[in-house]
Parts: structure tokens; C-alpha cells; sequence
């Protein structure tokens, strides 16, 4: 897609500076004619009356000359004050001028080149007060925020793109193989092109979610809710999955609150944690799902495991789109990657935060839901 071009300035239009300066000259050639007329008209009146209330004796052909000679003397002398500070004016100006032409034109230049790419552009500071720093604070920090954008889409791209090469690979490696006679389309290949399809299916509706909640656009129904009816939800609804892998889930709901939440979202974040809690429990381990409220103000929902733990290197950025400890054995477990992602951004979007901690390799991990409580 072709990028929109700025609108070039027409042939017959001036720039700012010249404009400042034209303005500006008229103005001073306005004031210094005004001066010239009012002191014609007023300056030999007062002379002559100061001249008869004086009482100084001329004769009428005298009088006339001394006035004429002020008249003269005032006329040249204010003529040549009038044009000495108008030279000197339209100096100052247009050396100001082109102080602000310069920076306009830094400005104009940063932000073309930002619309075409180039985002490391920066926009030096004028020195012409703080509206002008103001601006160019405003325009680097723009093109910082543009340039983090891009940043974030090309990788997203990328990962999406890899995400999809397994199970896109996977299904045209069986089609081939059907084609060829090499195997025929009996259960296990349906299955095996059902798994493959499902996943690339919860992929583009994860990508699809995370992009909603992290662009405001996505529509929370928020009503009080019991914390306890979440969380025993959650664990009802993942029991029998646990089951099927013989890992052990509890849940301490003694202690419980209201919130102000979505609970179809708040299900699919503990969803996605319960599921990613199994992912990484071995056969045999334990997940537990915990209630607190540490202060009035706030309560905790955390879930607990016994597994594999998480390497400190990697604690930092389990929240991140695509990202494995372990990228082969995650992708085998079929999860898209963006579960924890999704998590975290409807947590927040709700006014909390989720957050993981976990001592290590083989130390198990926990993950907390933070929420308001619901005062109303």
C-alpha cells in the first residue's frame, strides 16, 4: 500500500517567514507613518502657541519663518528616527524570522521523514521558548511511540508467521501424502488434519482477542461478582482434564469477596492459567488455587503448581506473544503462546495486574490475579 503524500505547497504561496516578515514591515511602515502624520499636523501648532504665550517679539514674516524652520527641523529629524528604527525593526525581525523559519523546516522535515519510515528521526530543540520545545518533544516522542509500533507489528508478524508454518506444514504434509497413496484418509489422518486446523483456528481468535483488549476495543460487562463462584467454576470446569492427566487440583475458597468484573473474561483468564498450570505439572503433581485479599482494598486469586518451575532468565518475559521456555515441547502441547498474554491484558483491562514468580527449575510457578474489590 502506497504511503499518502504530504500536500505540496503551491507555487505562488509564501512560507511562514516571509509572511512574518511582509505582516511585520507593514505594520512598521503603518506605525511610522502615523508618527510622521500626527507630528505634522500637531508639532507647529504647539510650537506657535508656545511661541505667543511667550511673548517673545517677531514680526509676522519672522514668526512664520521660526515656525517653518521647527517645522522642517521636526519633520527631517522624526523622518530619519522613523526610518533608522523601522530598518532596525525589520532587522530584528527577520533575523527572528528566520530563526523560526529554521525550526518549522526541522520540524516539516522530521515529520516527512517519520511518515515515510524512518522513526529514529529526531527534531533538535529551537530555543524559541517552551511552545516550540513543547512541539519538539511532542514530535520525537511520536516518532519513539511509531517507531515501538512498527517494532511490535513486524515481530508479531514474524511470530505469527512461524506459529503458522508447523501446523500449515503438518496439513499439507498429510494431503501429500493421501495424494501420493502413501497413506489413506482414514481416522487418524482426519484427526491428525482436525488438530492441526483447530489449532490454526485458536491461533487467529487469540491474535484476534489480544488486539481488541490491547486497542481499548474490547466490550467488558462488568457486574459484582463473588470470587468464590469464579474460582470454583474454573476448577469444575478443568477437573476433569486434570484428571485425565492425573494431576491433583485443590481449591482453598474460604476466604472469598466481590469484585467488579467481567465473568466470562475473568473464566477465560483462569482458564488459560489452569491450563498452562497443567501444561507444565507432570503426572502426579499438584495444582492449587488459593482466595486472599492482602489489604481492603485488594484481592488475590492465585494458582499454584509443583512442576517444572521457570528459569529466572525466562520469568521476565513468560507474558510475552509467542514466547517458550521450551518452543518444541510447548508447540507439541498444541497451545497457541498467547494465552499468559491474553491473560494479562484482560486483568488489567479489569484494573488489575497479573504477575508470575516461581524459585526456579523443578520449583513449581505461581501466577496471581490482582483485582479491586468491588465497593459499590
Amino acid at each position: 500500500m502506497k504511503r499518502p503524500q504530504t500536500q505540496a505547497r503551491g507555487p505562488g504561496r509564501a512560507g511562514l517567514a516571509p509572511r512574518l516578515l511582509i505582516a511585520q514591515t507593514l505594520v512598521l511602515v503603518a506605525c511610522a507613518l502615523t508618527s510622521w502624520l500626527v507630528a505634522s499636523l500637531v508639532g507647529p501648532s504647539i510650537f506657535h502657541d508656545h511661541l505667543r504665550q511667550a511673548g517673545v517679539g517677531h514680526s509676522p514674516s519672522e514668526a512664520a519663518h521660526v515656525e517653518e524652520a521647527f517645522g522642517s527641523a521636526l519633520l527631517i529629524s522624526l523622518s530619519v528616527a522613523l526610518t533608522a528604527s523601522v530598518l532596525l525593526a525589520l532587522g530584528v525581525t527577520a533575523f527572528f524570522t528566520r530563526r523560526v523559519q529554521r525550526s518549522t523546516a526541522a520540524v516539516a522535515r522530521s515529520a516527512s521523514r517519520i511518515a515515510g519510515g524512518n522513526y529514529q528521526s529526531q527534531v533538535p530543540s529551537a530555543g524559541l521558548g517552551a511552545e516550540f520545545d513543547q512541539l519538539t518533544t511532542t514530535i520525537n516522542d511520536l516518532a519513539q511511540r511509531l517507531g515501538e509500533v512498527e517494532t511490535t507489528r513486524r515481530r508479531l508478524l514474524a511470530d505469527l508467521a512461524h506459529e503458522m508454518r508447523t501446523p500449515l506444514g503438518s496439513i499439507e504434509a498429510h494431503l501429500e501424502a493421501v495424494e501420493d497413496g502413501i497413506r489413506s484418509l482414514d481416522d487418524g489422518t482426519l484427526a491428525v488434519l482436525r488438530g492441526n486446523t483447530a489449532r490454526l483456528q485458536r491461533l487467529a481468535e487469540d491474535i484476534t482477542a489480544v488486539a481488541r483488549v490491547e486497542e481499548g476495543g474490547l466490550d467488558l460487562r462488568r457486574v459484582p461478582t463473588s470470587t468464590l463462584a469464579l474460582v470454583e467454576s474454573a476448577v469444575a470446569t478443568a477437573r476433569d482434564a486434570y484428571a485425565a492427566q492425573h494431576v491433583t487440583l485443590d481449591a482453598d475458597t474460604r476466604a472469598t469477596s466481590s469484585v467488579w468484573v467481567d465473568p466470562d473474561r475473568m473464566a477465560q483468564v483462569l482458564a488459560n492459567l489452569l491450563d498452562n498450570a497443567l501444561q507444565h505439572t507432570p503426572p502426579g503433581g499438584a495444582v492449587h488455587v488459593s482466595l486472599r485479599q492482602p489489604d481492603p482494598d485488594w484481592v488475590e486469586i492465585t494458582v499454584a503448581d509443583d512442576g517444572e518451575g521457570i528459569d529466572a532468565a525466562h520469568l521476565v518475559h513468560v507474558f510475552e506473544r509467542f514466547y517458550r521456555a521450551d518452543p518444541a515441547r510447548s508447540r507439541v502441547r498444541g497451545g497457541s503462546g498467547i494465552g499468559l498474554t491474553i491473560s494479562k491484558a484482560l486483568v488489567e483491562a479489569h484494573g488489575g495486574g497479573l504477575s508470575a514468580s516461581s524459585p526456579g527449575p523443578g520449583g513449581g510457578a505461581e501466577f496471581t490475579i490482582r483485582l479491586p474489590l468491588n465497593r459499590a
